[in-house]
């Protein structure tokens, strides 16, 4: 960091201020008293980095639990990730930090703990009872790989069976193997020649604890005795078994199979089943066997008091359904119902009122988990209807290709986006309430309004409330309605440049003030949208087409073309002052039959009928030029109060007024630096390669594609452009040069050359090369003649330099507050005409919460100034740097924002190299630099984001955003805003046995599995079999994350009392988190021993 002597840079002033992360973003603080200097209040300490919430739908889902009494769902995944969910926002994310697919979950029921299993051959318990849930135990195999576990209901002994067809019991309060082990080639007929397969099911009798059912994958099912260490009976079938389920009398079981056939047996007839249904099979005349159907995952069998059980099974298709979509059947009585998913089934459960298996299940719904959503189907209504799923699972439904975050925005934003999105919502749904209701939320310490804004391929934008780390969506909007649809590829016209999603958003400008949105689309397009909450038929589509080329001047050759057969003017090309431009003639070609003038989508030329909500204000699109596909547009920016939109490409920058509909500026970039041109760029030989149509800046997308497939992933944007550029270093200064692109664009009220005595509305453009370029903009009055009156626009002939492309620039007060870009705010436009004449009778000024606009003329501003490889603080009008830090050598900036926190504002950078730094403004003292995450994919860089009070995001997976924070503040109150996941209820009472049954003994049969499974009865397990591993949870897990953020132990407390009964008033807190933590260590093995039967783990 380089301090420069200046004159009167810093005239004594301090800095109590506040800050955006967008351009469009406006706070105001009042400035404080003056001093000598600007004092900044922000230190080191201020800042802490940690993870807080993770939303959306669980990446690559391999597993689904529920507990019946605490209505917790979880869901493992191919990642090893944990999601468990409760009632609407009570939300968590664990993870297992092998990463191994977990392949099984099992809840203690009403324990407040839960088994996973892993394809790793891991086992681990998790306790639920803290907010942050932490693994208290795992077991590792070592000689034989895990594909089934079973826990019975109130039981401490897991059921572990393998791949060699073996059954091992794990006591999971100590987490270790008991003597007991059920050997295969004791369970199978000591006749069989061949290996059962792998155990693919476990389960126990409902009405006899010491009968286990045992199912292996060649279609080998055994009763077990448990005590007599002997098998009852055996029962097999010449197709692989993928699943078995008990009736709750424990008389029958059904198995599904290979072949698409479900067998139904009595457990005292073990030689061929009751009954077979193939429930997808073509019953064939002459009494034959139905042809094979696909095989049935998964079946389930529950009964009700009143009526016929249910039957419940995934799969079983018949093979000729080509095409047809996954399918949960449900068989009830006489009637099949066959309902159509929209992914594959990854599991299924059948939710039911009691958790005793040997009572009326009762079944009330079913929660399908699929591959990319979570389906939830009521069975006790007509047709099966699904419940409205109030979890935020819907973020990919289209992928997502951009997004910005909002915090701090104006109270009236999410009443305003909730109402016009509530008319949206599809009907049809469950009358009932939403099922899963466990937990309890958090203590909501952050009362400001979030929003987060998701671009999405299918041209869909989406506003999310995010307010107090919870995440609903608000409102969405579909960009494309304005565009005509090409019904089939035939039909597609051919001046698309990209081969899928044409409409997918690449760049989103908002103000959350005036409610201005706007859009860049990959295929060249931009949209300007108001908000209004009357609905209107728009008759026309206004339209406006810009041409938008790389020349240096007419009269010499075009910049990197062959000469054209006619020279082709470029539209306001000369750094003149422009009057608006006649909107450009549509479709013609040139002479010699090359595209030209012809935009890459059609507008729509019918009305078009436009809901509450963002209504289309007007559609910019670049047209192709003498064969030349446009250029994807890489910067843009709106500004509400002087009625401009701009945006840029690496040809060039474009200005349309629109409110007038007219383009005001259109030059290539060579063109704004007039005669400063530090590059001296002369007119050369056309570029030996042209770049790919449509490529835009993107060199690599995610995963590097070749030209052809440019567009497979249109996420092309200026951070794809500095991440190609700062890998490719070699590339020679002309190529560089032909490529300098506009990669930042900043409206505000500033001083626009170093001889300016007052601050005047301009705009200020940042390059690929690391150049900034000042625009003055000349406005017209308010009122009636900002309709009438042209906007005047002319390069100032200001040039700055950094090194690297320029990101983010943002302008300081002479206090060192924030000056947010001026806004007009919003009122409804589609108001009758008579409350409008007297809106327009006011002199309507923007609201410029520039301060400037009221100090002395002797009074400075700071350019701050971000680029991807150093940040320079400028003193205007002197336009000296009065601080420079160069934030990386090796590596580049991918996001830069300026932000506001704890009553002031720095800057936060997230670096190529995993690195998120934060530096004070104005004086570029760096606060914070953490190594958080490496630049995996191109997903992260395209969608990480800063925003004010400490919040950032990013997309960590296709369907998952992930939230962290920057701020001790919120790392601190943290624990009080997260869920609790575990709360108090009673276990219900165990189904009544009967007089009869409790004289005869038809009742259930209970076993006394301490006595034999304990080691006194069946010695010690092998050493070699499997190794226990104590957990994080435990005392080390806890004094290391005492000085973190991870405070959730300290909420533990012991509470067994002699009777064993459950653990009690969770709701006491302990003062001090490692106080209680030592305790626990200290008392945990006398507890143990003395209550061994006891649920000493719940902690």
């Amino acid at each position: 960091m380089r301090k420069f002597n200046i004159r009167k840079v810093l005239d004594g002033l301090t800095a109590s201020s506040s800050s955006a992360s967008q351009q469009q973003q406006q706070q105001q603080h009042p400035p404080g008293n003056r001093e000598p200097e600007i004092q900044e209040t922000l230190q080191s300490e201020h800042f802490q980095l940690c993870k807080t919430v993770r939303h959306g739908f669980p990446y690559q889902p391999s597993a689904l639990a529920f507990d019946p009494v605490q209505k917790i769902l979880a869901v493992g995944t191919q990642t090893g990730a944990l999601r468990l969910f409760g009632r609407p926002g009570v939300e968590c994310y664990c993870q297992h930090d092998s990463g191994a697919a977990v392949i099984q979950l099992q809840f203690l029921i009403n324990e407040g703990a839960l088994v996973s299993a892993l394809a790793d051959d891991t086992l681990h318990l998790w306790n639920l009872r803290q907010k942050r849930p932490a693994i208290l135990h795992s077991l590792k195999f070592c000689r034989e790989r895990v594909t089934f576990c079973h826990l019975p209901f109130q039981s401490k002994w897991l059921y572990v069976g393998t791949e060699r067809g073996n059954i091992h019991i794990v006591n999971v309060e100590s987490f270790t193997l008991s003597g007991y082990v059920i050997m295969w080639n004791k369970a199978i007929e000591l006749s069989s020649k061949s290996h059962p397969g792998p155990v693919v099911h476990i389960s126990d009798n409902p009405m006899d604890e010491g009968k286990l059912l045992i199912g292996f994958e060649s279609g080998t099912v055994v009763l077990w005795d448990l005590k007599s260490k002997k098998a009852d009976y055996r029962y097999t079938y010449d197709e692989a078994i993928h699943s078995v389920a008990w009736h709750h009398e424990g008389k029958q079981f059904i198995c599904s199979h290979s072949d698409g056939t479900l067998t139904i047996w009595n457990v005292r007839s073990p030689a061929k089943p009751v009954q077979t249904i193939t429930p997808h099979g073509k019953q064939l005349k002459d009494g034959k066997k139905p042809e094979p159907c696909k095989p049935i995952l998964k079946v389930e069998f529950k009964t009700t008091r009143s009526g016929e059980p249910f039957i419940i099974l995934s799969g079983g298709l018949s093979y000729d359904t080509v095409g047809r979509r996954p399918c949960l059947t449900v068989m009830h009585g006489k009637s099949t119902a066959v309902l159509e998913m929209d992914y594959s089934i990854v599991d299924f459960l059948t939710l039911c009122e009691t958790p005793y298996p040997n009572d009326f299940q009762e079944p009330y719904a079913v929660v399908v988990l699929l591959e990319k959503d979570l389906v939830l189907i009521d069975l006790a209504q007509n047709g099966y209807p699904i419940f409205e799923n109030p979890y935020p699972l819907s973020i990919h439904e289209s992928p997502v290709t951009c997004c910005e975050y909002f915090a701090d925005c104006p109270v009236d934003l999410i009443p305003a986006l909730y109402s016009v999105g509530a008319r949206q919502k599809r009907q049809g749904y469950s009358k009932k309430e939403w099922p899963i209701n466990g937990g309890n939320w958090g203590l909501g310490a952050q009362s400001y309004p979030e929003i987060i804004i998701t671009g999405h391929a299918d041209g869909s934008v989406k506003f999310w409330d995010a307010s107090a780390i919870t995440l609903q969506v608000l409102y969405k909007l579909k960009t494309s309605k304005v565009f005509e649809k090409s019904r089939n590829k035939d039909d597609r016209p051919n001046t698309d440049i990209v081969d899928e999603d044409p409409y997918a958003i690449q760049i989103i400008s908002w103000c959350p003030e005036s409610r201005m949105l706007c859009i860049a689309g990959v295929s060249a397009h931009v949209i300007i949208y108001r908000f209004s909450k009357q609905e209107v038929i728009t008759e026309v589509i206004p339209m406006l087409e810009v041409r938008l080329l790389y020349e240096i001047n007419d009269v010499e050759t075009p910049e990197g073309e062959q000469p054209p057969p006619l020279p082709t003017p470029v539209g306001g090309s000369n750094p003149q002052p422009i009057p608006p431009q006649s909107h450009p003639s549509t479709s013609s070609s040139s002479s010699d039959g090359l595209r030209d003038n012809v935009p890459c989508l059609k507008v729509k030329n019918s009305p078009l009928k436009q809901s509450p909500g963002y209504q289309t204000e007007l559609v910019i699109q670049l047209v192709w030029v003498s064969g030349e596909p446009p250029q994807q547009i890489t910067s843009l920016a709106v500004n509400s109060s002087y009625g401009l939109v701009v945006f840029g490409n690496c040809n060039g920058i474009a200005m349309v007024d629109y409110l007038q509909k007219a383009v005001l500026l259109n030059l290539g970039t060579i063109e704004l630096y007039g005669s400063n041109d530090p590059y001296r760029r002369e007119p050369r030989s056309p570029r030996k390669s042209r770049q790919p149509s449509g490529a835009g800046l993107c060199d690599i997308s995610e995963g590097t594609v070749v030209p052809e497939d440019r567009c497979k992933s249109p996420t092309s944007d200026v951070k794809d452009n500095s991440f190609s550029r700062s890998r490719s270093s070699s590339v020679t200064s002309i190529d560089k040069e032909s490529r300098e692109a506009i990669s930042a664009l900043h409206f505000c009220e500033t001083f626009t050359r170093k001889t300016d005595s007052s601050p005047s509305p301009c705009l200020w453009v940042g390059t690929t090369l690391g150049t900034v370029l000042v625009i003055a903009l000349n406005l017209p009055p308010g009122g009636e003649q900002r309709l009438l009156q042209p906007v005047i626009v002319s390069p100032s002939g200001t040039i700055l330099r950094l090194k690297g492309a320029i990101l983010r620039m943002a302008f300081l007060d002479t206090t060192g507050c924030l000056i947010p870009p001026a806004y007009e705010p919003w009122r409804e436009h589609n108001v009758p005409e008579e409350k409008d004449e007297k809106e327009k009778l006011k002199k309507r000024r923007p609201v410029s919460v520039s301060p400037s606009s009221s100090q002395e003329i002797s009074e400075n501003q700071y350019a701050v100034i971000c680029s991807e490889k150093q940040a320079k603080v400028i003193s205007l009008p002197t336009q000296n740097c009065a601080y420079k830090q160069n934030i990386t050598e090796t590596s580049f900036v991918l996001r830069g924002d300026i932000v506001a926190l704890s009553n002031s504002i720095c800057l936060a950078c997230f670096c190529a190299n995993g690195h998120i730094m934060t530096f004070s403004l104005p004086s570029l003292r760096p606060l914070l630099d953490v190594y958080y995450l490496p630049l995996t994919n191109m997903r992260i860089a395209r969608t990480f984001c800063f925003t004010n009070n400490g919040q950032a995001l990013y997309l960590v997976s296709p369907t998952e955003i992930q939230r962290l924070t920057y701020s001790q503040e919120t790392c601190e109150n943290l624990q009080e805003m997260l869920g609790e996941l575990f709360t108090p209820v009673e276990t219900p009472e165990a189904p009544n046995r009967g007089f009869f049954k409790g004289l005869f003994g038809g009742g259930a049969q209970s076993l006394d599995r301490e006595e034999l499974f304990g080691e006194s009865s069946s010695g010690k397990a092998s050493r070699s079999l499997a190794q226990h591993i104590p957990g994080p949870g435990g005392i080390e897990g806890v004094k290391g994350a005492a000085s973190g953020v991870v405070g959730e132990l300290a909420r533990a407390r012991l509470a067994l009392d002699e009777r064993g009964q459950k653990l009690g008033d969770l709701e006491e807190r302990t003062a001090a988190m490692l106080s209680s933590a030592e305790s626990f260590s200290k008392h945990a093995h006398e507890i143990m021993l003395k209550y061994k039967d006891k649920k000493w783990y719940q902690f």
